[in-house]
């Protein structure tokens, strides 16, 4: 089989994740890293013990040996870096958001499948095990028809006013924080499990902490400065959101997604009720689904290759009692990305779970919706969602 191979552009906290994730596929060669300089570039690459480094990412994508283009660059990066990738015929693993807005995403979308490349969006909560089972028996009729999906995505890293990074800034991370950063993935995994499409959305948002400190050149993800020459930064986006949702068949729904809770570190939680049973699973705990029911005992499943169904089958790596993480979560939708690419990157061939920059573009839209709906003085709004057209 011919070895594949990958570069990625953005060499920040992310990006360990992603070779770690592609090393352990097997048959992939991390060729080069390309940073935002020669001299950084060349840095990331000895940790990461990559042999190539650029100081530009337009070398990295001309780089004949690449056949995968990762994207892990900050957010007002993804879209020049990724179309341009899309244009040099490479196929691309982004993160999310896939761009700053829902037009921006959309063009990628389109230019995705018209250079008919493979295009995946790391919306890596989807390759937990469980949450494929929770899909498998929502789809199948297990809980019976769906009434209401609700749940939050909460941390605690912004609670500080001495943190900041280039998500805080609008020009790098977008007019969105905590709801393009982490809402995203929750609204992604509520669409996914459920099989429904949120449709309109009605929002209360807010920014706690209004004024964060820096000293110049700080931006790196989760990075803290007390001391040095500080300056006071007003924030203009929000840290605090609560939702409510209405899906396309009428289903009801609501979720808040928050980064300035104290003790809530990577607490993710949907729950997805229907008139047999309840699912409920929680990433902090994400080797048990729980199921409620009404008229028998309540129970809590394992992540159990014998018990588990449909494509968690295949993300289940390990016997019953041993823990499967974060990072092998991660591993299945890389994996699942490459598996894609070797079929052909025809749509037909794409495995089911994988979000693909269609997926990336309705987190966009869902997100602007909710934006909409909090400027217009908490109103429900439509997400304005469109199609391919070929």
């Amino acid at each position: 089989m011919k070895r594949l191979g990958m570069g990625l552009v953005g060499p920040g906290f992310i990006a360990a994740h992603h070779i770690d994730a592609v090393r352990r596929l097997g048959d992939v060669d991390v060729v080069a890293i390309a940073g935002s300089s020669v001299e950084s570039a060349k840095r990331k690459a000895a940790e990461y013990k990559v042999g190539r480094s650029y100081g530009d990412y337009r070398e990295l994508i001309a780089d004949p040996d690449i056949h995968v283009v990762h994207n892990t660059t900050p957010n007002h990066m993804h879209f020049p870096v990724t179309m341009a990738a899309i244009e040099a015929g490479k196929h691309v693993v982004s993160d999310k958001p896939l761009a700053m807005n829902s037009d921006e995403s959309r063009r990628l979308r389109d230019a995705a499948i018209a250079a008919k490349v493979a295009h995946a969006v790391t919306f890596n909560y989807r390759g937990n095990p469980l949450v494929q089972h929770a899909r498998t028996m929502v789809a199948d009729g297990s809980i019976g028809n769906l009434t209401f999906i609700q749940g939050f995505y909460l941390q605690d890293w912004l609670t500080d006013p001495n943190v900041y990074s280039w998500r805080s800034d609008p020009a790098k991370g977008g007019g969105t924080s905590a709801l393009g950063d982490i809402g995203s993935h929750w609204c992604d995994l509520a669409e996914h499990v459920s099989g429904k499409k949120i449709a309109s959305v009605l929002a209360d948002i807010t920014t706690v902490v209004k004024t964060r400190y820096a000293t110049e050149g700080s931006s790196e993800a989760f990075s803290k400065t007390t001391s040095g020459d500080r300056k006071a930064i007003p924030m203009t986006s929000e840290d605090l959101a609560t939702v409510l949702l209405r899906f396309e068949d009428g289903t009801k729904g609501t979720f808040s997604a928050a980064q300035t809770l104290p003790g809530h570190k990577n607490d993710l939680q949907f729950e997805i009720s229907g008139l047999k049973h309840s699912l409920k699973w929680r990433q902090e705990e994400q080797n048990e689904l729980w199921v409620g029911s009404h008229e028998g005992p309540n129970c809590i499943v394992g992540k159990d290759p014998a018990l588990v169904a449909g494509e968690a089958l295949r993300y289940t790596h390990l016997p019953a009692g041993h823990q499967e993480s974060w990072a092998d979560a991660f591993m299945n939708i890389v994996s699942d990305a490459y598996t894609w690419v070797r079929a052909g990157a025809g749509i037909q061939d794409k495995p089911s779970p994988l979000p693909t920059f269609d997926d990336g573009y309705r987190s966009n839209c869902i997100v602007d919706a909710i934006l909409a709906s909090h400027a217009a003085g908490n109103t429900w709004q439509k997400v304005q969602y469109f199609p391919p057209s070929f």
